[in-house]
């Protein structure tokens, strides 16, 4: 859904892992993951504005392009039919389902996105779905059939708007054969197309119990994937539910951080924050809100973009990668309209994705669960190195976050034996050799 801005207020000094509470929960929930979450990605798919058509048939044509590249699991925005009353701009917001069971005709059918899935799955790559459930357009087919799902404005005596946004009403959760219907809707798309799981549009503005219900009901037919549109700081109680969630104050710390200038230390408190809180956090540097409404990742963190994409990929949780992103895309696209990425035929930063997927495939240190720890430098103001381990499994991840030239010297003796450079494949031994000298806004990714 657009951008809602979360006010958020948690401080605290950072620590490289947690074993307070939230952890304690995090490891209770992890019982009932599917084991292939903790090493996946994610890449979210922008239907219409990806290819020339925008169909489904069209973006399966990029999909072997996206296997090469690493990405493990593909989120497709919603597929649904768009609601024509009230309609916003062109072509209408994805968001306003006028229907829960088919796909808009702008897109495909059906068997097309059930093919698509099949083809997903003999790539090894697993695909989830946006899930509108707290509201749906003005002309949705339960308007006329079930008018009584829906919350009444007690002004007008018509459905109640969402938060403003009059392109959408919200549905009455306190209605049983609503909830009902609305988890038939989603078993649908779990038995008829074979979907890993669902990212859950603003799902904290649904009540807990139904996500409760919704999970309890589908879990059995396949273990699915929980990602919800939610801010565990915000919202721990629904991590009960979901397995990741969005570490939106982050983002928008990040950007603060560049634009105003701030020291690495202003970040720290912040992560000890998402270590604490339970599930699993996921990181990213834009997604459809952010960039048409926000601005694009390099409107946004400027030179700074891709060694904070470094770090969504490396730290602990999952990643998440938008449409374009490889590209690069340094172009807001319009939500309600046409407007095509502006695709070049060559993929700048494929490879750059490519090395950090593989990597974090391989490598049980890149984990989702896995530790994270600080490792202290002699240019702490400016450089943030952090080190993930698992068993045998280490890697070292080595963040200039300055505009300036930083040599300095890894300090924290954890860090020891030959590494390689995930990019160069140049070796290093860190027992003896420890020194650095980075250029502004350089990264070094290493494996033991």
């Amino acid at each position: 859904m657009r951008k809602i801005t979360f006010a958020l207020a948690v401080s605290a000094a950072f620590i490289a892992c947690g074993t307070d509470k939230g952890a304690t929960e995090t490891k209770e929930m992890e019982k009932n993951e599917p084991g292939w979450i903790q090493q996946t990605n994610i890449y979210e798919v922008n239907l219409r504005q990806y290819t020339k058509e925008g169909t489904i048939n069209a973006f399966r044509r990029e999909m072997p392009r996206l296997r090469d590249m690493g990405v493990k699991t593909l989120w497709f925005m919603p597929i649904t039919p768009i609601a024509k009353k009230n309609m916003k701009g062109e072509l209408g917001s994805y968001y306003a389902a006028g229907d829960y069971v088919s796909v808009s005709p702008e897109f495909g059918t059906v068997e097309d996105f059930k093919a698509l899935v099949d083809e997903a799955h003999s790539m090894d790559m697993k695909v989830i779905i946006d899930w509108v459930a707290n509201h749906t357009g003005w002309d949705h087919t339960w308007t006329k059939e079930h008018p009584e799902w829906y919350l009444k404005d007690s002004a007008t005596n018509d459905f109640q708007i969402a938060s403003g946004m009059d392109d959408i009403i919200e549905l009455d959760f306190t209605n049983k054969p609503m909830r009902k219907a609305m988890i038939d809707a989603m078993q649908f798309w779990v038995e008829k197309t074979g979907i890993d799981g669902f990212r859950c549009d603003l799902a904290f503005w649904v009540e807990l119990d139904f996500w409760e219900e919704a999970k309890a009901r589908l879990d059995p037919i396949k273990p699915l994937f929980w990602l919800g549109e939610l801010d565990p700081l915000e919202n721990p109680e629904y991590m009960k539910v979901f397995h990741a969630a969005y570490t939106w104050k982050w983002m928008h710390r990040a950007k603060d951080w560049y634009q105003q200038k701030w020291k690495v230390d202003s970040l720290l408190p912040l992560l000890e924050d998402y270590e604490r809180a339970p599930g699993i956090k996921t990181w990213f540097t834009t997604n459809h809100d952010e960039n048409s409404w926000n601005g694009t990742e390099y409107e946004k963190y400027g030179d700074a973009a891709k060694a904070l994409a470094v770090f969504s990929i490396t730290w602990k949780g999952i990643p998440l990668v938008y449409s374009g992103q490889e590209l690069p895309n340094k172009k807001r696209l319009e939500f309600f309209k046409k407007d095509l990425i502006a695709w070049t035929g060559k993929n700048e930063l494929e490879g750059f994705y490519k090395t950090l997927f593989e990597l974090r495939s391989a490598e049980p240190a890149l984990s989702a669960a896995a530790d994270a720890k600080r490792i202290t430098t002699t240019a702490d103001s400016a450089v943030f190195a952090f080190l993930r381990k698992s068993g045998n499994s280490e890697v070292l991840v080595v963040l200039n976050l300055s505009g300036q030239p930083q040599r300095f010297e890894l300090l924290d003796s954890k860090v020891t034996g030959r590494f390689s450079n995930a990019f160069s494949h140049a070796e290093n031994d860190f027992t003896t050799e420890r020194s650095f000298q980075m250029q502004p806004w350089e990264f070094l990714v290493y494996k033991k």
